[in-house]
């Protein structure tokens, strides 16, 4: 694994959140595997590591790679993962693989409702078993992170805690020398690693994700319907509380916000580190496309300062589409954004900004 300061994006919407690209070209759509097949090439990962990042986290559904109830591996998608994995670490990028969606997790869907996962025994055994094959599968390629699970949201902390300790020891029963990426509860919050306990393993990374305060960044989400999240507000601001109870679980900020509390907002992770000596990452951070731009950019800013300044690694979300993208196609809904007003869709402005960290 590359020792350096871990800067990266990630590929999200190419093995994971398919459904989401289709959703939005039901027309254009060609299929899972004519998507996986076109979606992100060799172009792709050069125009990542010549911006001057050195790594990406590929996150990956379960149900696209693994059918029916005995999960029977899909060897024709298996395929295709091999190719990306080979590609990227030719492309000189370093990869953490990323379990996006799990037997009876999927992090979108509890924001709404608590998921089965953290009291189904077979769900966990069932993800245990995807990783035992993923493990062996990649662990001769030392390039290749695994991360246990995307966004974990028990509501019991102390439940995850407990559980991230089965999928770590078995990913390390099959992958002896790879670094194992594992993530804070409640969508991997950095308020949550007072709860979260390290193991016994010196190759592995903790990672947290940052859309604080989500009040902010997801304002005029499409996919979340609370109207408490459909005011524009500005960054650094002060942000009334909503009226009655939100239709979310999601952790709901309000109040003054600016850089300040934006760090103060990591300090548990940061107390993590210091106490146990061991790094820490943030592998998901970002703000919604639609958030007027000058807001946008002094939130990145803002923030990229403090990770700058911890000297803490990061992924940003996302490469590719799914309303946080650097490159945008086949989105209607931002096809009018002066970001992506160019042949190529990208957002060069953000991406040289966040590139240089």
């Amino acid at each position: 694994m590359n020792k350096e300061r871990l800067r990266g994006v990630n590929l999200g919407g190419w093995f994971s959140q398919v459904d989401c690209i289709e959703e939005k070209d039901p027309v254009g759509f060609p299929g899972v595997v004519g998507h996986i097949k076109t979606f992100l090439g060799t172009s792709d990962f050069k125009r990542i590591h010549d911006a001057g990042f050195n790594h990406v986290r590929l996150p990956v559904d379960y149900f696209n790679l693994f059918k029916g109830e005995d999960l029977k591996p899909d060897e024709e998608i298996f395929a295709l993962l091999d190719k990306a994995l080979k590609d990227i670490q030719d492309a000189d990028l370093d990869v953490i693989l990323d379990l996006h969606k799990c037997p009876g997790h999927d992090f979108h869907l509890a924001s709404n409702h608590e998921q089965a996962f953290f009291a189904d025994a077979n769900a966990r055994k069932d993800t245990r078993k995807i990783w035992a094959f993923m493990a062996e599968r990649y662990s001769s390629m030392p390039r290749v992170m695994m991360e246990l699970l995307n966004e974990p949201a028990a509501s019991d902390s102390k439940v995850w805690d407990k559980v991230k300790d089965e999928i770590f020891w078995e990913i390390r029963k099959h992958a002896p020398k790879n670094t194992i990426v594992v993530g804070a509860n409640k969508w991997n919050s950095a308020r949550e690693f007072e709860f979260l306990t390290p193991l016994d393993d010196d190759n592995a990374i903790y990672s947290f994700h940052t859309y604080t305060p989500v009040t902010f960044t997801h304002q005029g989400a499409a996919w979340i319907d609370d109207p408490f999240f459909k005011i524009e507000r500005p960054w650094p601001g002060d942000y009334a509380a909503p009226e009655g109870d939100c239709a979310t679980r999601l952790h709901v900020e309000f109040g003054k916000w600016d850089k300040a509390k934006l760090q103060a907002s990591i300090q548990n992770a940061l107390d993590f580190r210091a106490k146990y000596d061991l790094p820490v990452s943030c592998n998901e951070f970002g703000v919604y496309v639609q958030v007027p731009r000058k807001y946008q950019l002094a939130w990145m800013r803002d923030f990229l300062d403090i990770l700058r300044d911890a000297d803490v690694g990061y992924s940003y979300w996302n490469y590719k589409n799914l309303d946080f993208g650097l490159v945008s196609k086949g989105e209607s809904l931002h096809n009018d954004l002066p970001q992506y007003n160019n042949p190529e869709r990208l957002d060069s402005e953000l991406m040289e900004m966040i590139a240089k960290g």
